[in-house]
């Protein structure tokens, strides 16, 4: 009798016959997520970001920046419900655009996933690989396995301009440093990182500045654009990152670079709201367990102080984390019975952001070996 692979009832057709290649990774090939997770963590550290000329979050930038001067009035009109609609409208045209770039990306990717993803070796029997013709078949299954890898790559490359750790990093390393040198030089780097006004800013504030955008850029940059990877593919990453980015923009209450943005910004910030309330608070309790584990009930109390519904979860984690208070003067502190940051406590917020991103990529791994008994068992 000739060898079988798979069951001996016709196989159900693959879910790609249903969806479509617009479906996200994990609905096609349970390996294909974790994989790309795991190649877009090691193209962060070792490639680093694409060139400015070819970054899709700058193009973001640059259409947001485009946009932002046609829907923002340049005086104050109080309830202004006209530039709210504008901004409304401007936003979902432009995340139409993304998520129509980025489904096709992912379709063509996808494309080059076998007809039933997933990890091909596991759906043979012991009886498969010892009858005849196994030649052929272990031929097939060594195509797919390499084109399920191809198609991985392809999309951790693809996402890795969406998330940005070892720039974050680099970014907040630069501030301590030029703290070092001088008061004047710290503010003048953290006037990167940051929208707030450093210029009355005391050394201590500098550094609290630094580790609270090192904490809520870890959600921002890096947990959050991953976790909608997971949830929706490419496009869900990319129109997170339009999000943020968008808020990041327009998401002021007053005058920014000679426009007003209460109401023609609402929409944006309210939409990076809804995007980031469960990857905020992922990103805490990521940073509370590889600190070691911090008072829960204390790091909700100390999340609520801050204006905004989301940014308060990683920055609280890191404060107790650390031991240490961050504030911004005349709007939140955290901890507020913590002693100030010193540059030890700097250089620790780092190495627990750098446990948090190993420890998402072991949760890729465990999620692949998981997926590997999971078919060794039903093959």
């Amino acid at each position: 009798m000739p060898a079988r692979c798979g069951p001996s009832h016709p196989p159900e057709p693959p879910v790609s016959e249903w969806l479509g290649w617009c479906a996200p990774p994990w609905a096609l090939g349970g390996a294909t997520v974790p994989l790309a997770l795991l190649v877009a963590l090691v193209a962060d550290r070792l490639l680093g970001e694409p060139s400015v000329r070819w970054h899709p979050v700058v193009w973001m930038g640059q259409a947001l920046g485009w946009a932002g001067q046609r829907v923002a009035p340049v005086a104050d009109t109080g309830r202004d419900w006209k530039s709210f609609w504008l901004g409304a409208l401007a936003w979902c045209a432009l995340a139409a655009i993304i998520l129509i770039a980025f489904v096709a990306l992912q379709a063509a990717v996808l494309a080059a996933l076998p007809a039933a993803p997933g990890l091909a070796l596991m759906a043979c029997t012991r009886d498969t690989l010892e009858g005849p013709g196994v030649g052929l078949l272990g031929a097939t299954l060594v195509r797919d396995v390499l084109r399920l890898l191809l198609a991985s790559v392809l999309l951790g490359l693809l996402l890795k301009p969406l998330m940005a750790l070892a720039l974050l990093q680099s970014e907040v390393r630069a501030v301590e440093a030029a703290l070092a040198e001088s008061l004047d030089a710290g503010r003048a780097r953290l006037a990167w990182l940051v929208s707030r006004d450093v210029a009355q800013l005391s050394a201590d504030e500098v550094r609290q500045s630094a580790i609270e955008s090192l904490a809520e850029n870890l959600n921002d940059s890096v947990v959050a654009p991953l976790f909608w990877f997971v949830v929706a593919g490419l496009p869900g990453a990319a129109l997170y990152r339009l999000a943020n980015t968008a808020d990041a923009m327009w998401g002021y209450r007053s005058q920014r670079d000679g426009r007003y943005w209460e109401w023609a910004g609402k929409w944006a910030a309210r939409a990076d709201d809804v995007l980031s309330w469960l990857p905020a608070r992922i990103t805490a309790l990521l940073l509370a367990l590889v600190a070691g584990g911090v008072p829960l009930r204390a790091l909700a109390q100390e999340a609520r102080k801050t204006p905004s519904p989301n940014s308060g979860w990683p920055m609280a984690a890191m404060a107790l984390a650390l031991g240490v208070r961050l504030s911004k003067p005349g709007t939140y502190c955290l901890h507020a019975e913590g002693r100030a940051p010193t540059p030890q406590d700097a250089q620790q917020a780092q190495k627990i952001v750098s446990k948090v991103a190993l420890a998402l990529a072991g949760c890729a791994l465990v999620a692949l070996v998981l997926i590997a008994m999971n078919g060794m068992r039903h093959a």
